[in-house]
């Protein structure tokens, strides 16, 4: 090593260049790394979406649900599969094993899409892919907004503008330039009127012209077409022959003949029906800010981009696509990702600015070395560089959780020791005209070993983080990673570059004057120390008492899988009845938004509603159901409450005393999305209520519920709805219909024109519309005008469809939610006031207890408690594996069982620390404070470390147990003071911030100090009481590999 240190030396230019050029590869995969506020955990899942407007919930489960969920249950790596099926639509769900590539999983599922096809019957819909998205993809979302609007019901007219003309724009001019972007896989159009030609016809009319809806069917699709002829030659020159027949216009549609009268007169589509623009049937609808409906368009982000580069695209294509809007058209962006991503952005920055501050300052003061303290200091960018790119390798985006728990007190120990010892032996070997090159070679290869060691440790307790799976791998992972490439970074400079500059700092001598704050530490210590020593037994009591303390606080603490990030915005859900339709859930949703803005203004910038679902159904909602998203003002702006939790508070109050008949849950707009894409589920915890008989689960659901509003904590209590939606059933009588000798295909023919039966499509230049047939509205609203529509026999002869078919009114179910093959129910809730673990503890309990479940019926607990659970369980293995290696470390290092254990007493003491700060802070245990436990373990191992290894030392040189240890610990002293102050200063902006993205930080940066105050206590008393107590010898395991006594500079 010392050949490798001579080399650095020597070409310090080559190892400056090189340092150079790897920063500047840093700054570059610094552009290029992706940024978001927080990292992606969706799971690998691939939606399969199949649309059929024709079939009723249990239709759709049993025709196409079964079956796909059947082909698609082989497929390798699957984990799980699960789906929805409501009226007209079908999601399937295919979760797949961790560490898939989605590509290919979409793959293995596109493969057996054509075995789903063959078994879903003919006419019952096609099964395809969803989009490539995922939780955090919904990136931005805008309104595109017309003045004048038309009032509703108005006729089209030059004057205003209709939602029809709006979504139009949308769909074809603004989705149109957007869709091509990098990094957009898809625009979502929510809101507005799908525009469509539409035959409306008119039973009473067809039934006098003694017409079926067979014959309108027919001659629009064979009056609908253009063909090709070819070519002719003529006078030498070739000319294309096309035979133009395409429907282009509303009047074209009137003209098409439909039959001849009995007098031979034509009748034409005019004669039978109303032609005119119409929305297709609609199954979602938005609002915004209690003006009534809007049109809005979502842009979905690609899987795996870069968040703020895909929103500048966006951004900026819209800022382009406004100057071609037609007069009075805006496009008004009311959510953009970019925004909190620079918050959180901005979170991150800052901390890490401050924290380094912080450090260095307190190095310097510590250090009494102002070139030494700058040139560790500058081992704290460059290390980020390098992270950069490892970042960049590994493919982990920058983020609250990646960047945002480095601590450059925790990076920089390396650099510390070697500057430490190299300026200390200039300022023994100077006088005796010693090069200073040669002095700084040996005295890093004296602190070589030590500096490997520390840095061994720290990167060990980092292999638990490494080893979670599921969301909080994808949460934590990655600061793992950001962690491990700065140490190993910063490891790198200590041993090239910091020697190498050394000879150019350190040139012109140096003053080894103890710095002021250090000397004062001492002289206050010392008194203190020998107090320790001298009733060793007290002390160690006290410390076993502290230790018995901070188990019985640790075991009254609540806990959570990970604190809530602000996103700067408030999910709220709306449940109505099943049977509501479209519309009032739409006046429903308005009314909401009104009493919010007027109760609120201070706090509530804009709310959009979004009910039901798109034509894209990423998010299989009823129109039952409203997703509104309240964009809140920043913090400082408020007046009637003074934190996010009080704030929903308030608003639940507000909405249960103006708002009826509707239940009300409380998320956040990506934790909501993020929630239902792992589990299916959008709350806090989940009660899953399997079993095979609706009626059964309906009753045994409203037990459950029952017993869960009982438990304290529990508030936003919802079940799926499983019953209540009415419908019209037409059952064909198959001997009645086969005396006539109708098939039943062209009795449901006739059904169809209901919602509306496409017949073809009609062309304006690039853009596509829909070319439908439907009845009269006040036919579909009235089953007896049903019975009299007439059906086409085979002779020729019209039967009135109640003659064939009975038309039944009842009530179905309203959705079937099914997971491995099984019904379900799921009951959603979240938890206020309590902390997580003990709120699932309780209701396990009273449910097994109160709910009385019959036979064959069972349920499962899921949500964020899963989460938290499979985090708990992995830690519950890793975390010894990793204390265990760190005991034959130090096992190796010592050659003796006896002073690793007695360093092993600072990790149980530190964790004591950082129990009674989260106690103190009001922070129950979570994933967040997990990590900070274990990252303090690392630190408290090596306060230890920097003690025990120089009182052996001082063993070894003739002095007793006794005062050896006494003067270890007095000579070790700063080290113990830069370890503790550097590793708690750079944690301390994490801990005490408020800003955006500071929730998840918070925790872990609250163990952190408080662990290192107990472990520095520790260390400085207990641990010299202890060890002049048991330590022994250290001649009897003198190893040549033990560590050696230079490590005063060493700070974990």
């Amino acid at each position: 090593m010392k050949t490798f240190i001579s080399f650095c030396i020597q070409h310090r230019f080559l190892v400056i260049f090189g340092v150079l050029l790897v920063g500047a590869l840093g700054v570059r995969a610094a552009h290029q790394l992706p940024i978001d506020a927080v990292p992606d955990v969706t799971n690998v899942q691939v939606q399969v979406l199949t649309t059929a407007p024709a079939l009723g919930p249990i239709e759709v489960e049993q025709y196409i649900t079964v079956p796909v969920e059947t082909v698609m249950s082989g497929l390798p790596r699957v984990e799980q599969v699960r789906s929805l099926s409501r009226f007209g639509l079908s999601a399937v769900t295919i979760v797949f094993e961790e560490g898939t590539d989605i590509y290919f999983a979409r793959q293995l599922v596109s493969e057996r899409l054509a075995d789903a096809r063959e078994a879903i019957p003919e006419g019952y819909g096609s099964p395809e892919l969803g989009p490539i998205s995922s939780g955090l993809g919904e990136i931005y979302q805008f309104e595109v907004r017309g003045e004048p609007m038309c009032e509703p019901g108005q006729a089209d007219t030059p004057d205003c503008y209709t939602l029809m003309e709006l979504r139009t724009i949308l769909d074809w001019y603004v989705s149109y330039q957007l869709r091509p972007l990098q990094g957009v896989v898809e625009v979502n159009a929510f809101g507005g009127e799908l525009k469509t030609y539409e035959v409306q016809v008119d039973p009473d009319r067809l039934n006098a012209l003694n017409l079926s809806l067979d014959d309108v069917f027919e001659a629009l699709e064979d009056n609908n077409a253009n063909a090709g002829g070819g070519y002719m030659v003529r006078s030498g020159e070739q000319r294309v022959v096309r035979g133009e027949g395409l429907i282009t216009s509303l009047d074209d549609i009137r003209g098409v003949r439909v039959a001849t009268g009995v007098d031979g007169t034509a009748i034409f589509v005019r004669d039978v029906a109303t032609v005119s623009f119409a929305p297709m049937v609609r199954h979602g609808a938005a609002t915004r800010d209690g003006r009534g409906e809007v049109v809005t368009g979502v842009v979905m982000m690609l899987l795996g981009a870069n968040s703020g580069e895909v929103s500048d695209r966006v951004r900026a294509r819209i800022d382009e696509l406004a100057t071609g809007l037609p007069e009075g058209v805006t496009i008004e962006t009311y959510y953009d990702r970019s925004e909190l991503v620079d918050r959180t952005v901005r979170t991150v920055a800052v901390n890490l600015i401050e924290g380094g501050i912080l450090v260095v300052v307190v190095l310097l003061l510590l250090l009494g070395n102002l070139r030494g303290g700058l040139l560790v200091a500058s081992v704290i960018p460059l290390s980020l560089l390098f992270t950069f790119i490892s970042m960049r390798f590994f493919g982990v985006s920058g983020n609250l959780m990646s960047l945002g728990a480095l601590d450059f007190g925790l990076i920089i120990d390396g650099a510390i020791v070697v500057v430490e010892n190299v300026s200390r032996r200039l300022s023994e070997t100077r006088a005796r005209g010693r090069a200073v090159r040669g002095v700084v070679r040996d005295a890093t290869a004296q602190v070589i070993r030590p500096v490997l060691f520390g840095t061994a440790i720290i990167m060990i307790v980092y292999i638990p983080i490494l080893s979670l799976q599921g969301i909080e791998g994808k949460m934590f992972r990655p600061m793992a990673i950001a962690v491990l490439s700065a140490l190993a970074a910063a490891l790198v400079l200590a041993v090239t570059l910091v020697p190498a500059v050394s000879t150019w700092l350190f040139r012109g001598g140096l003053s080894e004057k103890e710095p002021i704050l250090a000397r004062l530490a001492r002289k206050a210590y010392e008194p203190l120390l020998r107090l320790a020593l001298r009733f060793r037994p007290v002390v160690v009591v006290l410390a076993a008492l502290i230790f018995i303390g901070g188990g019985w606080l640790a075991s009254r603490m609540g806990a959570e899988f990970v604190p809530r990030l602000d996103e700067g915005a408030i999910a709220l859900q709306a449940v109505r009845p099943p049977s509501v339709s479209l519309e009032e859930s739409m006046a429903a949703t308005t009314r909401i938004e009104r009493v919010l803005l007027d109760a609120y203004p201070d706090e509530i910038d804009t709310i959009v509603s979004r009910t039901g679902r798109a034509e894209i159904a990423t998010d299989p909602m009823g129109i039952e159901i409203s997703d509104i998203y309240l964009i809140l003002h920043p913090i400082e702006e408020w007046t009637r409450a003074d934190s996010k939790v009080e704030l929903v508070e308030r608003i639940d109050a507000t909405l249960a005393e103006s708002i009826a008949g509707q239940n009300f849950s409380f998320s956040q707009p990506i934790e909501l999305r993020t929630n239902e894409l792992i589990s299916g589920v959008r709350s806090d915890v989940a009660v899953n209520l399997y079993g095979p008989d609706f009626a059964e689960l309906e009753e045994a659901g409203e037990r459950v519920m029952r017993v869960l509003r009982s438990v304290d904590g529990a508030v936003d209590v919802n079940a799926s709805q499983v019953a209540g939606l009415p419908a019209v059933r037409i059952v064909v009588d198959r001997e009645a219909a086969g005396r006539y000798g109708i098939n039943a295909s062209e009795i449901l023919d006739a059904v169809s024109a209901i919602g509306g039966r496409p017949v073809g499509t009609v062309f304006e230049g690039q853009r596509r519309f829909s070319l439908q047939v439907r009845l009269t509205e006040a036919a579909r609203a009235n089953p007896e005008v049903l019975r009299e529509l007439l059906v086409s026999a085979p002779g020729g002869e019209r039967v009135p469809l109640g003659q064939v078919a009975q038309v039944l009114l009842e009530e179905g179910p309203a959705v079937v939610s099914r997971e491995s093959a099984q019904r379900r129910m799921t009951i959603q809730l979240n938890v206020r006031g309590r902390d997580l673990a003990g709120f699932v503890a309780e209701a396990q309990e009273r449910v097994r207890a109160e709910a009385n479940l019959p036979p064959g019926y069972f349920v499962t607990w899921g949500g964020q408690f899963e989460n938290l659970q499979a985090a708990t369980s992995r830690l519950a293995l890793a975390v010894p594996l990793a204390l265990l290696l760190i005991f034959l470390l130090l096992y190796t290092t010592f050659g003796s069982a006896r002073p690793a254990l007695i360093i092993y007493l600072n990790i149980p003491m530190a964790a004591v620390g950082g129990v009674l700060a989260l106690w103190l802070r009001g922070m129950p245990f979570s994933i967040s404070a997990a990590v900070g436990f274990i990252a303090l373990s690392g630190i408290a191992v090596l306060n230890g470390v920097v003690m025990v290894s120089y009182i052996r030392d001082l063993q070894r040189e003739g002095l007793s147990l006794m005062d050896a240890t006494e003067k270890g610990a007095r000579l070790r002293l700063r080290a113990v003071l830069m370890t503790a102050l550097t590793d708690g200063i750079g944690f301390l902006p994490m801990a005490i911030s408020t800003t955006a993205g500071a929730e998840v930080q918070r925790p872990l940066a609250t163990v952190v100090i408080g662990g290192l105050v107990t472990a520095t206590m520790l260390t400085l008393f207990v641990l010299p009481a202890v060890y002049s107590w048991l330590g022994g010898s250290a001649l009897e395991d003198d190893d040549e590999d033990e560590i050696p006594a230079d490590m005063e500079g060493v700070e974990a």
